[in-house]
């Protein structure tokens, strides 16, 4: 016999590490969506929570006159984020940033 391992589901009817995932596909977007929509499971929130700072943040630097002059650095980070964030949390890794994950943390 093989044994099965639960499986959470949580909002919109997703695995915990898909909703993980999906929490940056769109960004700051899904961050938020994510966020409101999950109330229970703090993986799920820290992940949206994560997201809404850091992809937040970007839009918010690239909004401002001031930091146009960095905007391909900016958008080469958030692009390697990005990936780094989708791959890590689908395959059920750890993934905190190093400032933004603490402050993630402290929020949910």
């Amino acid at each position: 016999m093989t044994a099965k391992t639960a499986v959470k589901k949580i909002a919109f009817n997703l695995k915990e590490n898909s909703a993980c995932a999906l929490c940056y596909v769109l960004g700051w977007v899904s961050g938020l969506a994510f966020l409101l929509a999950e109330k229970e499971n703090k993986k799920v929130r820290f992940h949206a929570m994560q997201s809404l700072i850091f992809f937040g943040g970007g839009t918010i630097l690239l909004i401002m006159p001031v930091f146009w002059i960095l905007w391909p650095l900016v958008m080469i980070v958030n692009f390697v984020v990005w990936l780094m964030a989708i791959y890590k949390t689908y395959n059920g890794e750890e993934f905190e940033l190093p400032v933004v994950g603490k402050i993630a943390k402290e929020r949910v």
